[in-house]
């Protein structure tokens, strides 16, 4: 079925037929006109949380009851359930009424609320089920887009109010009798509208009665956002919602395109409603399936049209946010976008693996690492535990960039793909030592695993395969620091890294002894991880200045007495897990570091 609807988001062919995907035309619409949609979801969208539609609900509780009152008719409960109607009807010479279902049922509020949130929250024991469907999130997000600003549900359950309260979004729910107190629909930033109650109000529609008119209140209401607001309808069948399909047979203005989403056979009445409005069918797709495709399509149309923000904005964005838990989606996004811009610039034509292209891949690396470096320095000093898993995760997606294999390449510039990693790390690393969080330190030295390639699937850990001696490789990392030969540096991977990562820390930490100080404590911290390994052959310190005697120290005065006299049971790597939690084992690793430092030393 197709539309001869013409409008912003539709092309017309010659003789009426629309020759654009439906699907296309209702992201098109939906992002030119932000706000101006409404959504009508039916029970469809719930489905696959496992929930009973109203109607179901019914059906189970007159078989139970026709149980309960012929408890030896093993067939009893299945023969009401086939007409509740007639049924309920024969046995007690009344209308079936859902209200008055559930107060013979369960006469108190408090036995109502424990019959019904059976139906439609998890029960002890449930892992999943009755949770929101990945339409239910879809919807949310459209709605904390803007996309979205009125939301007509038949559906008596609350997973519409849950997959928005995720997104931190506390939104205006309004009953038939909330009516005329209700914020004009303008002003809130979103409204769901309960057509036929909730699971937890005796008011409630759902028999065939009950769902013939609505109250006065109501029709008026509905009337108003059919008539103002777009309508994409999903979910819902038409069936027996006669009020709900006689208020949208005779809504006249449709200021802007309605879309039905469709699964399976269309009823009659819903036919008729598609013809009368001219409406868009999107055909043969779920409820899941339509509403992520569309935020998929408006997020494709938005990345085309919003200028992409800049680093010093994305960081002022970041410091606003932590003091906020509402916000924690909003800096979660602001960190995965900015390493989807490394992961998504890492191709072999920005990144060659042969030639000699090493100074200026390190300098893209550094370059399309910028935004992330300036937020994980700022992030990590100004958090307080919260995100600690985000700051993890960032080295998760990055060890991606080298995990495939690659047949031809010169060794240094396949290793250098671990470079963003490495520059994540030492910034989280310093920022945490600045920030006196140095028990971040052994969750991003020891977590995430990660098996080299050619390495038969061994798993290492940041502190072994971060080591800057096996990212910044060979002779290459001397040319880059010194390209005018005037001095060689004994320790260039961590000369160049300081000097690279300055600029993030400027306002987190102005004055350079102080950071410098940082950096160099980092580094001894990484390289005592680095030495508490079980395989002789991986436990390798990070190799810095901070072994040259003036930052290591002697006669007690000096970086490394200063740890050492740190050790103990409370120290705060030892409370975070490293070494195993063991004093001994730490002890043992600076004892290591002492001798490598014996064996290798720069004066």
């Amino acid at each position: 079925m197709t539309t001869n609807q013409a409008g912003p988001g539709n092309v017309t062919a010659p003789g009426g037929g629309s020759v654009l995907d439906p699907r296309m035309s209702l992201a098109l619409n939906v992002h030119t006109c932000p706000g101006m949609y409404a959504v009508l979801l039916g029970a469809g969208i719930s489905m696959a949380s496992g929930i009973k539609t109203g109607w179901g609900i019914v059906k189970d509780l007159v078989s139970k009851v026709a149980i309960l009152q012929n408890p030896d008719t093993p067939d009893a409960g299945i023969a009401a359930a086939a007409d509740p109607e007639g049924w309920w009807r024969e046995q007690f010479g009344e209308e079936l009424g859902y209200s008055r279902l559930l107060a013979e049922a369960a006469p108190t509020p408090a036995a109502r609320q424990a019959l019904l949130s059976g139906y439609f929250e998890p029960e002890d024991g449930e892992d999943v089920g009755k949770e929101p469907t990945a339409a239910h999130r879809a919807v949310a997000r459209l709605v904390k887009k803007g996309s979205i600003k009125v939301i007509l549900t038949t559906n008596f359950d609350r997973l519409m109010e849950r997959a928005l309260e995720e997104v931190g979004i506390s939104p205006q729910v309004v009953r038939d009798h909330q009516i005329d107190g209700m914020k004009p629909l303008v002003h809130s930033q979103i409204t769901i509208i309960k057509l036929h109650g909730d699971y937890a109000d005796l008011q409630q529609r759902n028999t065939v009665d009950e769902l013939e008119s609505y109250p006065n209140t109501q029709h008026e209401l509905l009337n108003r956002v059919l008539d103002e607001y777009g309508l994409i309808v999903c979910g819902w069948s038409a069936e027996w919602d006669k009020a709900l399909v006689r208020a949208v047979e005779g809504t006249r203005s449709r200021r802007y395109p309605m879309f039905w989403g469709q699964f399976g056979q269309m009823s009659e009445p819903a036919q008729r409603l598609v013809t009368r409005h001219s409406a868009a069918v999107i055909e043969g797709v779920t409820a899941d399936e339509l509403f992520t495709d569309l935020e998929r399509r408006v997020e494709a149309l938005d990345r085309m049209t919003i200028a992409p923000i800049t680093r010093d904005t994305a960081v002022a964005q970041l410091k606003r946010f932590l003091p906020d838990p509402i916000r924690r989606i909003e800096i979660h996004d602001l960190v995965d976008q900015s390493v989807s811009h490394i992961a998504g610039s890492s191709s072999q034509e920005r990144y060659p693996l042969t030639g000699n292209v090493f100074a200026q891949s390190i300098r893209n690396y550094r370059a399309d690492c910028d935004t992330l470096v300036h937020l994980l320095a700022n992030g990590v000093f100004h958090d307080d535990g919260t995100y600690d898993s985000l700051w993890q995760r960032v080295v998760e997606r990055l060890n991606r960039l080298r995990n495939s294999n690659i047949n031809h390449h010169i060794e240094a510039l396949e290793k250098l793909r671990h470079y963003p990693a490495l520059l994540a790390t030492f910034t989280m690393g310093i920022a945490a030592v600045l920030g006196r969080r140095e028990e971040l330190l052994p969750r991003i030295l020891t977590q995430p695993l990660w098996a080299p390639p050619f390495s038969n699937g061994q798993r290492q850990t940041p502190a072994v395969y971060l080591n800057p001696l096996r990212i910044l490789y060979g002779e290459s990392i001397h040319e880059v620091c010194r390209p005018d030969e005037s001095r060689k540096y004994h320790y260039p991977q961590s000369r160049w890294i300081r000097d690279e990562l300055r600029e993030p820390f400027l306002l987190v930490e102005p004055d350079e002894d102080a950071y410098q100080a940082a950096f160099h404590r980092f580094e001894f911290l990484a390289s005592l991880i680095a030495m508490d390994n079980e395989h002789e052959f991986l436990a390798n310190p990070w190799p810095g200045e901070f072994l040259l005697d003036s930052w290591w120290g002697y006669d007690e005065i000096g970086l490394a007495p200063d740890i050492a006299r740190e050790i103990n049971s409370s120290w705060p790597l030892i409370q975070a897990g490293a070494f195993g939690g063991e004093v001994e084992r730490a002890e043992k690793a600076i004892a290591a570091l002492v001798e490598y430092r014996s064996r290798n030393r720069h004066w």
